[in-house]
C-alpha cells in the first residue's frame, strides 16, 4: 500500500492509501477523488487521468512510454513532469507520492 496524495487544481487535497499494483489513476477513481476523469477506463487511449507528478517522485514514476507521449498530446497545460496516471503501477516505493491535478481533462 501506498499513500497517495492528489491535490486539485483549487488545491484540495486528497490523501487515500492505494493497493499495490493497481495504477493511481484507479487509486483516484476507487476513492472518489475529483478532478481525473479517465474516459478510457485506463487504456491509454485518452489523456482524462492527466496529472503533474511532484518533483521528488519523477524519478520513480518512471518515464512517459511514446504511446503515453502520443496521448498527452491531447491534453492541455502538459508540462515536463506530466504523466497519464493510468500509466502509472502503485507500489511501496510510491509512498508519500504526491500529484497535481490540471485544471481541464478536456
Amino acid at each position: 500500500m501506498a499513500k497517495i496524495t492528489y491535490i486539485e487544481n483549487d488545491g484540495t487535497e486528497h490523501s487515500v492509501e492505494v493497493r499495490n499494483g493497481l495504477s493511481v489513476m484507479e487509486g483516484a477513481i476507487r476513492n472518489n477523488v475529483p478532478g481525473i476523469d479517465a474516459d478510457c477506463g485506463g487504456a491509454c487511449a485518452c489523456a482524462t487521468c492527466h496529472v503533474y507528478v511532484d518533483e521528488a517522485f519523477q524519478d520513480v514514476t518512471g518515464r512517459a512510454s511514446a504511446m503515453e507521449e502520443s496521448m498527452l498530446d491531447f491534453a492541455e497545460g502538459v508540462q515536463p513532469n506530466s504523466r497519464l496516471s493510468c500509466q502509472i503501477r502503485v507500489s511501496d516505493d510510491l509512498d508519500g507520492l504526491v500529484v497535481r491535478l490540471p485544471e481541464s481533462q478536456h
